[in-house]
């Protein structure tokens, strides 16, 4: 390094212009009078006595008196210290630049938009672990792959976990893990012969979203909040979900159903009322007036099914305005609404059939 690289590199740590430059000619004259810095320097003879005072200050030069006034390099390590620790900020700044590029903060704001697909998976195999209620995947088998570990905890845990399983290669079906290794992390699984996104949602609160390997424009998507997470959920159930055919389900314990999504729930038990069925359930969500968890027990006696195309099809979206059940309790009517209920009584977060008569 050369005596003006040197000179730039001091002023990049924090020196003047003149305090650079008066060091640096310290360092090559040694111990020296003031009236020899300012000959073999740049610094304004009105200016040494300042600059010398400055340097001392920050344990850079120590000044005395011999005749005139001397200066001499002080202990090198105050110097090397300061430097080392620049360096490191220097080094930690461009780390947290670099992570807070990749990964912005979900404490900032409701959604994020990142550029690596690693920073959504990762902040999804975290959604997915601290699931307590549902997941919903679409997924290929390398993502699978990746988040089963946090897909099996999920189900351990207890939540509903449902995967979408997108090839879109000579492969098919042959790429698709066996239903034994799937029993072990997923409760219904359904597959898709066509490219997808990878779409998550955890919970009615989380998701993460990536389009599809074709797509133009490389992003990724997490979302912390109930609204924007319930778009992503009518893209999984209408895009990713209900049209595709059933690849494994879970042979539960409960004989007549249990439900995450309440209009899957009224898909069953409309027919059955018109049939003149006797139908108890029990809904576990949370009231809607107070925000507190909830559980109601009570018979159906009738559901409500806003629009007039419903019956035409089978399919969820033609569920897609207010569905809901009204249930006669021991402590009177409620109804009960699906996520992001507003006029019912209680939002359903879990709806078990518990008798049909």
């Amino acid at each position: 390094m050369d005596r003006g690289e040197l000179v730039d590199v001091l002023e990049e740590a924090g020196l003047s212009p003149y305090q650079a430059d008066a060091y640096v000619t310290i360092l090559e004259l040694g111990a020296s009078p003031a009236t020899e810095i300012v000959k073999a320097s740049n610094v304004p003879d009105p200016r040494i006595y300042d600059v010398l005072r400055d340097l001392e200050s920050a344990g850079y030069v120590e000044l005395y008196e011999q005749d005139s006034l001397h200066a001499r390099a002080h202990d090198l390590d105050v110097l090397r210290d300061d430097l080392t620790s620049r360096a490191t900020r220097f080094t930690d700044a461009a780390d947290e630049i670099e992570r807070r590029w990749e990964q912005p903060s979900i404490e900032e704001g409701v959604v994020s938009i990142v550029k690596r697909f690693e920073t959504v998976l990762n902040r999804a195999d975290e959604f997915v672990q601290g699931a307590a209620n549902q997941v919903e995947a679409s997924l290929n088998p390398g993502h699978y792959q990746q988040l089963r570990s946090a897909l099996r905890t999920a189900k351990d845990n207890g939540a509903n976990v449902k995967l979408s399983f997108s090839t879109g290669d000579v492969a098919g079906r042959d790429a698709l893990p066996s239903a034994e290794d799937i029993a072990e992390v997923a409760t219904e699984v359904r597959y898709r012969d066509i490219p997808s996104p990878f779409v998550v949602t955890v919970d009615r609160t989380k998701a993460c979203f990536v389009p599809h390997a074709g797509s133009a424009n490389v992003y990724g998507i997490i979302v912390d909040d109930r609204t924007h997470t319930y778009v992503f959920h009518w893209f999984f159930l209408t895009t990713q979900w209900d049209i595709w055919e059933t690849y494994y389900e879970e042979e539960g314990d409960d004989v007549y159903g249990d439900y995450i999504d309440i209009r899957y729930c009224v898909q069953d038990v409309r027919p059955l009322l018109e049939d003149g069925a006797t139908v108890r359930v029990r809904v576990d969500g949370y009231d809607t007036e107070n925000g507190r968890n909830r559980t109601v027990e009570g018979t159906v006696s009738d559901v409500v099914i806003s629009g007039s195309k419903y019956k035409e099809s089978d399919q969820v979206a033609t569920y897609g305005g207010q569905v809901a059940l009204i249930l006669e309790t021991d402590d009177g009517s409620v109804e009960v609404g699906g996520w992001g209920a507003m006029i019912e009584e209680l939002e359903a977060h879990r709806v078990r059939i518990l008798s049909i008569e």
